[in-house]
C-alpha cells in the first residue's frame, strides 16, 4: 500500500513537473527592421501604389497600429531611443552617427536576464554602433539578399536550450535605391510636398522596388521562424522612421516620424485586429521584456504597450514627443515636436539655420539627383519655388491639425482661432523639454539662412554618376 502511494506520488509529481514547464516555457521572439520606411507607403496603410502583401498577411494574422511613432527621424539616435527605452537627450546619442553614453543601461540584458539568447542579424542597432548593446551574436551582412540565408545557417546550427530572441534588419529602403524597377515612373504617385518631374518619377520607382524587396523578405523571414522556431513566436514588423525624401526622413512631419507596426502571437494577439493607440519606439523593448516575463527598470522614458497588443485596451499614450538634431555636417537642424490624436505642435529650435540634407546637397543618383530638377523649376514656376522655400526656411513655430490634415499642409500656427491649442502645446512641449533636460544641442556648423552659398539650391549642381 505504501509503494502505492509513493508510486501515484511519483506520477502526480512527474505530471506536476511537466505541467510546471510547459507553463514557464517562453516563446521566441522576432522583430523584423526596415530602414527609412514611412508608414504611408505601403497598401496595408492605404496606398494601392505600392502593393506590400505580406504586410497585409501578417495583419491577417494578427496587430495593426496605426499611429506608431519613432524618437527620432534618424537611424542612429531612433535605434538608440529603442534599445534603451530612452530618449535622444537622456541617452546621449542625439545627433546621427553617434551612441548612447557608455553608463546608459541597455534593455537587451533585461531579455537575457529573462533568460533569452538575443541575437541580431543586419541594421539592428546603427552600424558598428552595434557591439556597444550587448547582443549575444551579431551577424555580419546587411544586404537583403543575402540575409535570409545567413539567419537561415545560424538558426540550422544553433544549439541552446534558452528561448530566443531575434532581430532581424533590412537596409531597404534606405538610399541608394536600386537602378532597375519593376515599377512605372508613369504609374507612381506623389506626396502632396513632391514635384512632379521625370527624375523624381525614376526615384520614386526605385523607391518602390526597394519597399517590394522588403516586404518579400517579410514573408521568407516568417517561413524562417516558422521553421526553426515554431509556431510560439512573436513576429514584430516595424521601421526605425520616414524615407529619405523631402518632408521625411530629417523631419518631424508624420511623413517622417510615423510607422508601420505589425505584430503577431499564436494564442495571444487577436487575428486581424487594428488598433489607433499611439505607441512610440522607445515603448518597444519594455513590451518585449512584459511578453517574456521579465522586469524593465524604473526611470525609462518607454513603457509597455503589451495589453494593447493583447486586445486588453485601445489606448496608451495621449502625446507623442519627437526630437531631431542633426546629421554631421549636411543636416543641422535642432527641432522637437509633440503630437496628440489632433494636432501637432512643431517648435524649429533654430529658424536661422537653413535646413538641408544629403539629398539636396550631395544629389547623387538613385538618392537625390531629382533636386537639380526641382531647383531648376523654382526659377520659373512659383509653386515649386514655394515648396522649396518651404523646405529649406522653416518658421519657428508650426502647428498642424494633424487630424484631418494628414500631410500637414495647412499651418495653423498664426491662426487666432487656435491661439489657446498653441499655448498649452507650447507649454507642454517646453515642460517635457526642462523634464528630460533637453537644451537644444546643436551638434555642428550650421548652414545659416544669411549664408545662402552654404545652402542654396542653385550652389550644389548635379553630382557626376560615380562621384
Amino acid at each position: 500500500m505504501r509503494m502505492l502511494s509513493f508510486g501515484i506520488i511519483g506520477i502526480l509529481l512527474n505530471l506536476y513537473v511537466a505541467g510546471y514547464s510547459v507553463a514557464v516555457e517562453k516563446s521566441n521572439i522576432v522583430v523584423y527592421l526596415s530602414d527609412d520606411h514611412s508608414q504611408f507607403d505601403s497598401s496595408l496603410y492605404g496606398n494601392p501604389n505600392i502593393p506590400t502583401p505580406q504586410f497585409e498577411i501578417l495583419a491577417k494574422d494578427g496587430i495593426t497600429l496605426t499611429h506608431a511613432f519613432v524618437a527620432s527621424p534618424s537611424c542612429a539616435p531612433s535605434r538608440a531611443a529603442m534599445l534603451t527605452g530612452l530618449m535622444p537627450a537622456r541617452n546621449g546619442a542625439r545627433a546621427n552617427h553617434t551612441a548612447p553614453g557608455d553608463e546608459i543601461h541597455v534593455l537587451i540584458g533585461d531579455l537575457q536576464t529573462a533568460g533569452y539568447e538575443v541575437a541580431a542579424f543586419g541594421k539592428v542597432a546603427h552600424g558598428k554602433l552595434a557591439n556597444r548593446f550587448g547582443f549575444d551574436h551579431i551577424g555580419k551582412s546587411r544586404d537583403i539578399d543575402r540575409l535570409g540565408k545567413e539567419v537561415s545557417a545560424w538558426l540550422a546550427k544553433r544549439d541552446s536550450e534558452k528561448p530566443l530572441c531575434l532581430f532581424v534588419g533590412t537596409s531597404n529602403p534606405h538610399v541608394p535605391w536600386p537602378g532597375d524597377s519593376d515599377f512605372d515612373p508613369d504609374d507612381v504617385e506623389f506626396p502632396p510636398h513632391h514635384l512632379d518631374t521625370p527624375e523624381t518619377r525614376r526615384h520614386r520607382a526605385a523607391y518602390y522596388q526597394e519597399i517590394k524587396d522588403l516586404d518579400t523578405f517579410l514573408g521568407e523571414l516568417r517561413g524562417v521562424a516558422d521553421q526553426y522556431l515554431g509556431s510560439d513566436t512573436l513576429f514584430i514588423h516595424t521601421s526605425d522612421h520616414g524615407s529619405q525624401w523631402p518632408f521625411g526622413k530629417w523631419n518631424l512631419y508624420d511623413y517622417g516620424i510615423r510607422v508601420p507596426f505589425i505584430a503577431s502571437w499564436p494564442g495571444h494577439i487577436k487575428a486581424n485586429t487594428v488598433s489607433d493607440a499611439m505607441v512610440s519606439w522607445i515603448d518597444l523593448m519594455p513590451t518585449l521584456i512584459e511578453a517574456v516575463g521579465g522586469t524593465a527598470p524604473g526611470g525609462l522614458d518607454g513603457r509597455s504597450f503589451l495589453p494593447v497588443l493583447l486586445g486588453q485596451t485601445d489606448s496608451h499614450r495621449g502625446e507623442i514627443f519627437t526630437t531631431h538634431t542633426g546629421d554631421g555636417t549636411k543636416n543641422i537642424y535642432p527641432v522637437r515636436s509633440i503630437r496628440t490624436r489632433k494636432w501637432k505642435l512643431i517648435h524649429n529650435l533654430r529658424p536661422d539655420f537653413a535646413h538641408t540634407n544629403h539629398s539636396d546637397l550631395d544629389r547623387k543618383p538613385r538618392a537625390g539627383a531629382y533636386w537639380t530638377e526641382w531647383a531648376h523649376l523654382a526659377r520659373t514656376d512659383p509653386e515649386a519655388r514655394k515648396l522649396i522655400d518651404r523646405y529649406y526656411k522653416r518658421p519657428e513655430w508650426e502647428l498642424y491639425k494633424v487630424s484631418e490634415d494628414r500631410w500637414e499642409q495647412q499651418d495653423l500656427a498664426a491662426d487666432p482661432a487656435h491661439a489657446e491649442v498653441l499655448r498649452d502645446l507650447k507649454h507642454r512641449l517646453a515642460a517635457w523639454m526642462e523634464a528630460q533636460g533637453d537644451t537644444g544641442f546643436v551638434h555642428s556648423e550650421p548652414r545659416l539662412l544669411s549664408r545662402p552659398e552654404t545652402w542654396h539650391p542653385d550652389q550644389f549642381p548635379a553630382q557626376q554618376p560615380g562621384k
